[in-house]
């Protein structure tokens, strides 16, 4: 991954305030394994390309964490809550989740069975669509994107090897599409 598309992958998501408050609150709140993740930091990307302003199109701000101490619904209802009372002020929907709990719900939920995680990345690793696969760590800022940064740069929409779902991939990637057309979706 280039240093030069990182550089201009944060610009892009700081432009943004909210991305800003969520990651220093986020250091704050030390949540184990603690992300900013998805929409929030590649469709800044692709806002800044389509000429959209920062935060255009986001429907939330995902929040990954991985504790695998108690995989409670409670446990997480706690964490869940805390974050929402130290994000009140944003105006903006966070989702947080707990990545070490993921496969007691999932399949109630998709439909499909999903292993048991062995940590917050693995979490970022399943999105379906491999440009979208980015996070980054509260407690040390570092950018987190398996598969490098060109693809959200270039706007190109491929299958996650690592999680192929090719129904659901293509209706997310039309989704994406029908809002960024700039975007390209290729097999």
């Amino acid at each position: 991954m280039g240093a030069a598309l990182e550089t201009a992958l944060r610009a892009a998501a700081f432009a943004d305030p909210v991305n800003a408050a969520l990651l220093d609150r986020l250091r704050a709140l030390a949540l184990p394994q603690g992300f900013l993740t998805a929409g929030c930091l590649f469709q800044a990307v692709w806002n800044q390309v389509a000429g959209h302003p920062p935060g255009w199109g986001v429907k939330d701000y995902d929040v990954f964490y991985y504790d695998p101490s108690d995989l409670s619904f409670e446990a997480e209802d706690a964490v869940i809550r805390r974050c929402a009372a130290a994000f009140a002020d944003l105006g903006a929907v966070v989702e947080v989740k707990n990545q070490a709990r993921v496969h007691l719900w999932y399949r109630a939920r998709f439909g499909e069975d999903y292993p048991a995680l062995a940590s917050a990345r693995d979490g970022i690793d399943r999105y379906l669509i491999d440009c979208t696969c980015i996070g980054i760590e509260a407690a040390t800022g570092a950018l987190y994107a398996p598969s490098g940064l060109e693809d959200v740069f270039a706007g190109v929409l491929r299958i996650n090897p690592r999680h192929p779902q090719p129904a659901q991939f293509a209706r997310k990637a039309e989704d994406y599409r029908r809002r960024w057309p700039h975007l390209r979706i290729e097999a």
